[in-house]
């Protein structure tokens, strides 16, 4: 969805055209796969944090070109709406230390962003979503200005044919209706790639999503949505509801959605090209010149526009992701499963130990999806996205009883999650320092049961409790959120509270 796209009407050649396309495309992507034209194994990572604008007062500001033009640099986009900004960080070769490097990168540019934004009475805030989003900023009229996001609005609100429904019982219940899918743009995370050969692929998807729950249950931070306290990472049921093409009766038939978790663990990449394309209409369908299948008997290598395209509008929390690079086609795993924040080493303690638990889970000789049905791995996803920080997960047990176990999320992550991590961080050649430093703030943030979530929900409360209204104390809550953000502590020691003074009696 990165790609420049051209607003425009689609007729209904458009439509059996592009599913000709979408063919042809996984043709030549079981023919690349069949031929073993992908690239080597570089252990190559990638980061992209998607990014709020907030004045002073804690409130949204639709900023995001002013801020753009201001910084002047290719790393920050837009992103869906007019408070979004993402940065995206160049590739990165697993190893050494690594996340220092990417540290020092993140923070010089988000100083950098910071510093421009500031310009226009704006600031950058890294959270999974943003307390002070109300509904009137969550309209159409404050998509960014750009194409795609125009036309894909157009294209799901026709697919959908009706207002979508947003309604989401945490703490509170949320019950409300949109006109566009501007509510997704609420969701602010962080995207990490990583870049496997096709042999590899399999084994390291569904390593992510077997470990997708964990990540969430240390990593949630974004507990609230339009003044209500939700789940304590909302972003996935907002993300699901405010996508969702589907009418009541065609979530009643069992139509998939297009924003999911999945449905099975997978033996090849194949697998979620083709079920992208038997289960999703286009929504965009916009055909590239190329002949897909005429580049690969000439020897060439396909951009296989349509199929890339189309992947992009299916919302899978673990994405697969074809790209070409200096002429080679490769694959890549999305994993989109974290919010964003809340500060940058946060981010990479959350990078840590995915990498690291990745790689150790996916060479396991007795893998963990063999002994977990992916049905268990779906509810353990939903149940951290709820619970957070203190959600009990469903997980294989040790030796040779078999079968599962209910177990805390934190229990569960510093006994056999955190060892492996450090495994697979050694297996990439993460130096010691790096790896006890970043690992050790997971470990830390389970050892006190705090994270994001955790502390934005306590100091919210303890805002009501000195007499703020509950506008009051949200705004508050991001006005200190901001402050610990910059100084760069991670979130298991910010102190909770407000700082300023609130009123009395």
């Amino acid at each position: 969805m990165g790609e420049k796209i051209e607003a425009g009407g689609f007729d209904l050649s458009d439509r059996q055209r592009y599913r000709d396309k979408l063919r042809q495309c996984l043709t030549g992507l079981e023919r690349l796969l069949a031929d073993e034209r992908f690239d080597r194994p570089k252990n190559l990572m990638g980061l992209e944090i998607e990014l709020n604008l907030a004045g002073a007062d804690g409130m949204p500001r639709m900023l995001n070109g002013e801020v753009l033009e201001r910084i002047a640099s290719r790393d920050f986009q837009t992103e869906l709406a007019m408070f979004n900004l993402e940065v995206n960080i160049a590739p990165h070769r697993l190893g050494g230390r690594v996340f220092d490097r990417l540290a020092e990168e993140l923070r010089t540019s988000l100083a950098y962003a910071d510093r421009k934004a500031g310009e226009v009475d704006a600031g950058i805030v890294m959270i999974g979503i943003l307390p002070t989003l109300e509904r009137d900023d969550l309209v159409s009229s404050n998509l960014s200005e750009v194409d795609r996001y125009a036309l894909l609005n157009e294209q799901i609100v026709a697919a959908r044919g009706e207002e979508f429904t947003l309604d989401i019982e945490g703490v509170e219940r949320l019950s409300c209706t949109a006109k566009s899918i501007t509510p997704e743009a609420a969701c602010t995370s962080v995207q990490l790639h990583l870049q496997v050969t096709p042999a590899r692929f399999p084994a390291v998807w569904n390593a992510a999503q077997a470990v997708a729950a964990a990540q969430v249950a240390v990593g949630a931070n974004a507990p609230f949505l339009f003044g209500h306290e939700l789940w304590r990472e909302s972003r996935p049921p907002l993300f699901l509801q405010s996508t969702d093409t589907r009418p009541p009766e065609l979530q009643a038939q069992g139509v998939r959605p297009r924003t999911w978790f999945g449905e099975r663990w997978i033996s090849s990449a194949y697998e979620l090209f083709d079920e992208n394309l038997r289960y999703f209409p286009a929504l965009l369908p916009i055909c590239d010149e190329e002949d897909p299948l005429e580049v690969l008997d000439a020897g060439g290598v396909p951009k296989l526009a349509e199929l890339v395209l189309h992947n992009g509008t299916v919302y899978r929390w673990n994405r697969p992701v074809y790209d070409v690079a200096d002429g080679v086609p490769h694959l890549r795993v999305e994993n989109r499963v974290l919010p964003a924040g809340p500060t940058v080493t946060d981010v990479l303690a959350n990078a840590a130990f995915y990498y690291g638990v990745v790689r150790a889970l996916a060479e396991e000789s007795r893998p963990v999806w063999t002994r977990m049905p992916f049905e268990t791995a779906a509810d353990n996803f939903d149940t951290a996205c709820r619970y957070g920080i203190d959600a009990r997960l469903q997980w294989p047990r040790r030796g040779r009883l078999g079968g599962l176990a209910e177990v805390d999320a934190v229990s569960l992550v510093r006994d056999e999650l955190l060892p492996l991590a450090e495994a697979g961080l050694d297996a990439w050649g993460v130096e010691p320092a790096d790896r006890d430093l970043y690992l050790g703030v997971i470990d830390e943030r389970c050892r006190r049961r705090t994270n994001g979530a955790s502390w934005q929900a306590a100091t919210f409360h303890q805002g009501l409790e000195a007499g703020l209204s509950r506008d009051e104390a949200l705004a508050a809550t991001t006005r200190r959120y901001r402050e610990l953000m910059q100084k760069g502590e991670p979130v298991h020691l910010w102190p909770v509270g407000l700082r300023e003074p609130v009123p009395m009696g």
